[in-house]
């Protein structure tokens, strides 16, 4: 640990929560999820929604869950699901009426992997009665809880007794303050409840989710200082573009760095007919950018300027990224450790071989009135220099050759036989 490790704030152990196979908290990895935007009650566009933010590495998947026929849809997604081969935890989203859907709909409830509660939607009041209903389905069914409180849909009578009684405080609180007290009482209070029902402690996750980068940072800082459930983190509302991920992002990396938050989703807004995974790589990318986890291997390029006035190396960049991402699938799956190669493409002499160097395979490619020739650097050394036309399909055959030497495949890697020891 280095000494700027060692100043970090980190947050004490939280409890484990297996969650249809998927370990959340503890030291497990933090688990990428994701949502569909589907109409549950049409099984064959929601099963192949969450087969593609599956595939794309979401490793728990939440639908809504809202009418009596997406309920009844339910298990027949979990069926095309598997018929598709994918066997991704489906997490069930319920407001206002999950208390009966969970009751009417048995298959359903045992179908889903976790059930999602908002206490602020469980209704006003019978909040108690109904919340428990859905806590004894999923104790019944066995099945872990996320206690989802939402800024924008905060319990109203906490919230108006927390304001009454600082309304009469001799020094007044800012209403920020309180409304952030409202939803870390509310996420509070509704886990008591729940185990008081009967729940497990290790059957519980928790999140309060904001659509502001600050307010965020605020609310789980304190969350995670009153207890030690595991955390879901994401703005409620990104927004979307650049927006979103730069919110997300923003929020994201500061609470993880100070080790608060075991599963995380950021929740963007698509553009009309856009890729709802998306969100997916934009999650990843925030673990891997802070060293948290790998998912693909990462390609290091220049921005470019005056002494790159070609756009070929920006070309090449672009498709080597391609060429990785298109790849990762089959190589996940015999290439162990694939995932965390770096690579550099670079643009011109002046930082291009030393950040080649540093990658385990990268390539200077020449400036604007440099050589025309292209080093290729392997392991920190120069192995080769490229030149002409073929540039980018002769670095993409060194690069697989690296990748089969450097990451023996599952099937040609066998563990040493142990040696037998010798007889008298």
């Amino acid at each position: 640990m280095t000494s700027a490790d060692a100043l970090r704030p980190r947050r004490r152990p939280t409890v484990s929560v297996d969650v249809g196979g998927v370990l959340v908290g503890s030291a497990h990895p933090i688990v990428v999820q994701s949502m569909t935007n589907t109409d549950t009650a049409d099984p064959d566009s929601t099963a192949i929604q969450v087969a593609r933010l599956a595939h794309a590495g979401s490793q728990l998947v939440r639908i809504t869950v809202n009418t009596d026929e997406a309920a009844a849809a339910v298990p027949e997604i979990m069926r095309k699901l598997r018929d598709l081969g994918v066997e991704v935890p489906v997490i069930g989203d319920f407001h206002y009426n999950g208390h009966k859907l969970l009751v009417d709909y048995p298959e359903m409830a045992r179908s889903l992997a976790k059930y999602r509660i908002n206490p602020g939607n469980v209704g006003a009041k019978r909040h108690d009665e109904h919340f428990a209903t859905i806590v004894r389905v999923a104790i019944e069914n066995d099945k872990p809880v996320r206690i989802g409180v939402n800024w924008g849909s905060l319990d109203q009578q906490l919230l108006t007794e927390l304001m009454d009684v600082n309304a009469r405080a001799v020094e007044p609180r800012d209403a920020r303050d309180v409304m952030i007290e409202a939803m870390i009482e509310s996420a509070m209070r509704s886990a008591e409840l729940a185990e008081q029902t009967g729940l497990g402690h290790d059957r519980i996750i928790i999140s309060a989710k904001v659509s502001q980068v600050r307010d965020l940072v605020d609310v789980y800082r304190l969350l995670a200082a009153r207890s030690d459930y595991p955390l879901h983190l994401g703005l409620t509302e990104a927004g979307m573009g650049s927006k979103g991920i730069i919110s997300s992002a923003a929020g994201l990396a500061i609470l993880l760095d100070e080790g608060i938050g075991d599963t995380i989703r950021v929740s963007l807004t698509p553009a009309p007919g856009g890729d709802r995974t998306e969100e997916v790589e934009v999650a990843q990318q925030v673990l891997q950018s802070l060293g948290l986890r790998s998912f693909i291997p990462q390609v290091s390029a220049c921005p470019g300027c005056g002494r790159t006035t070609s756009t070929f190396f920006q070309e090449m960049a672009q498709q080597i990224e391609g060429h990785l991402k298109a790849r990762m699938p089959e190589w996940k799956e015999i290439h162990p450790g694939v995932e965390e190669m770096r690579v550099a493409v670079m643009g011109c002499v002046v930082n291009g071989p030393g950040e080649s160097k540093h990658a385990d395979i990268g390539i200077s490619l020449p400036g604007t009135f440099e050589e025309p020739v292209a080093p290729v650097f392997i392991d920190g050394k120069l192995d080769r220099t490229l030149r002409g036309d073929g540039l980018v399909d002769e670095f993409i055959g060194i690069l697989e050759d690296y990748v089969a030497r450097r990451y023996p495949t599952t099937e040609t890697y066998r563990r040493p036989e142990p040696v037998p020891a010798p007889t008298s």
